[in-house]
């Protein structure tokens, strides 16, 4: 008869520790809605368009983002020329569409939209923009509460992400060191309290990411913080990354007592190492990694650029501040070259999942020196190649064997690496913050003096018509219908074509997109200058229909 194997008392404890955060994490899951991601948002249209003049007052401003957008309440605010609230009611979010139902008897003269709404990677967005009914006349200010950004609670924010940073890194290097390369005769005590204040660090740092998400995404203060906002956040995409990362850090907080005691089992480093690869895809599932043009790719590249950055800087700080110093020259000898393939490895992840992301994230050489994200993206490039020069000179030192015997010079090198990479990663938190240049990059509304914009009755609607940029090429379309007393009409059906009779361009179909029960759009192309012919065919009910034309001069 096989006798049982019986296991220390605090490997039995650890693993049930570890079964205890899963459990945690598999709460917070079903706790937390999936949302749908998406990235920093930017206004891409609005009807009337910015800095437009209409004849006639609007039953409803709509703002059209490049990705879906969820409301904060009382941000979304219509001022009338007189500096009352011309906005009745609720705004309606429809994805990237946000239609404020207007007072149409507010009177002629300039109204002010201004807005604040969170993109579905729980990153505000905010900005105004005035329309002219009749005439322009003084804009008005709005009295209410400021839709701007408050710059402590901002820079709060990238404290706090600076801090999980460090913590990351503080604890993967510990971990890794002493599971792998850690001498035998060396106390672990020291280590096993690094490991434990960056757990701590990280810990802290994910809990105050939560609280202040609260007044981040409703511009307030610190402190700014109620009981439904945070529900809000909790319930977001945001807020289950975070508290699954709180989940898989109390899982892996079970397992690493035994190893800060000494070597641990593989099946225990497997574990770990599990959790710890699942803990790094929080952070870009909750970043603009999720939103991206290719999401699975971003997400996989930048788990992989954060897992890089760990092991490099955290085995960095652990040769700086422990082996440097207490390892003798036998043990460095053996350590360090086994460090240096490591460092390599990491190393060769962060270029590579880098780019990528640069690409993804970049998309234009243009926006890579016209947007605040290529920017600092280029000076993150210039500080990382100045560290990459650094590192090289320690493997060379590592491979002319000379390092276990000069541990200075290599101390030198590696305080060197450490203090370049905390201005990185500082440029990193900001990042995370910035609005890609893919996004900041695209055609955002501005009131161009060239877009076409004109009013059309029929006898059982009018039609609101406005073409961007009116000029040969791409052009953007959008349709509203309103009914004879100016409110929302429903269309049913809608059909578009472009005509240059001048040229002997024969009708061009536009296909519509319905964005709404009285708004479409469409992208056309129109080849040539010249006096083009827009016909629109709006179906009101099964038998009630009109054509209207209107000229669009194209230049």
């Amino acid at each position: 008869m096989t006798a049982a194997v019986r296991r220390p008392p605090g490997v039995v404890a650890a693993r049930s520790g570890a079964v205890a955060g899963l459990l945690l994490l598999l709460i917070a899951l079903f706790l937390a809605p999936a949302t749908p991601a998406s990235a920093h948002a930017v206004l891409v249209s609005s009807s009337p368009a910015a800095s437009a003049v209409v004849p006639e007052a609007p039953a409803q401003v709509v703002i059209t983002f490049s990705e879906g957008v969820r409301k904060v309440p009382d941000k979304v605010r219509v001022i009338a020329p007189d500096g009352s609230r011309a906005d009745r009611g609720e705004p309606t979010f429809r994805g990237a569409e946000v239609s404020i139902p207007v007072d149409p008897s507010g009177g002629r003269g300039t109204y002010l939209v201004s807005y604040r709404v969170i993109s579905a990677d729980s990153h505000p967005v905010s900005g105004a923009f005035t329309y002219s009914v009749g005439a322009p006349s003084e804009p008005p200010t709005d009295t209410g509460s400021d839709n701007r950004a408050n710059p402590v609670t901002e820079n709060a924010v990238k404290v706090a992400k600076y801090a999980g940073y460090v913590g990351l890194l503080l604890l993967v290097g510990p971990a890794l060191v002493l599971a792998a390369l850690w001498p035998r005769r060396l106390s672990r005590r020291g280590p096993a309290r690094l490991a434990l204040a960056g757990l701590g660090v990280l810990v802290v740092a994910t809990l105050a990411e939560l609280w202040l998400q609260v007044p981040y995404t409703n511009g307030g203060g610190l402190f700014d913080v109620t009981s439904a906002g945070l529900g809000d956040v909790l319930g977001s995409a945001y807020g289950t990354t975070h508290l699954v990362r709180l989940g898989l850090l109390a899982a892996a907080a079970f397992l690493l007592r035994p190893l800060f005691a000494g070597p641990v089992g593989r099946t225990d480093g497997i574990i770990l190492a599990v959790l710890g690869g699942a803990a790094l895809f929080t952070w870009p599932l909750a970043g603009h990694a999720a939103a991206s043009p290719a999401p699975a790719v971003s997400v996989v590249v930048d788990a992989v650029h954060l897992g890089g950055m760990a092991v490099w800087l955290g085995g960095l700080v652990m040769l700086a501040v422990f082996l440097l110093r207490r390892a003798d020259e036998r043990e460095l000898g053996a350590i360090l070259p086994i460090w240096s393939r490591w460092a390599a490895l990491a190393v060769a992840a962060l270029l590579l999942a880098g780019t990528v992301q640069g690409l993804i994230e970049v998309a234009t050489p243009k926006a890579l020196v016209d947007t605040t994200y290529g920017r600092l993206l280029l000076a993150k490039i210039v500080l990382f190649a100045l560290v990459i020069g650094v590192a090289a000179y320690s493997r060379a030192l590592v491979r002319r064997r000379v390092a276990a015997g000069r541990p200075g010079a290599m101390r030198r090198a590696v305080v060197a690496e450490l203090a370049i990479t905390a201005v990185v990663l500082g440029l990193s938190a900001t990042l995370v913050q910035t609005t890609p240049a893919r996004t900041a990059g695209a055609g955002v509304a501005g009131g161009s003096a060239d877009y076409f914009s004109a009013t059309l009755s029929s006898p059982i609607y009018s039609l609101q018509v406005e073409l961007d940029p009116a000029e040969t090429g791409n052009n953007s379309l959008h349709l509203y219908a309103y009914t004879k007393d100016n409110r929302p009409q429903a269309v049913q059906e809608w059909k578009v074509t472009a005509a240059l009779p001048s040229a002997g361009i024969e009708p061009i179909t536009v296909p519509l997109l319905p964005l709404s029960d009285n708004h479409a759009t469409g992208e056309v192309s129109l080849p040539a200058r010249g006096d083009w012919q827009l016909r629109v065919t709006v179906r009101t009910s099964d038998i009630d229909q009109a054509t209207v034309t209107a000229t669009v001069p194209i230049k």
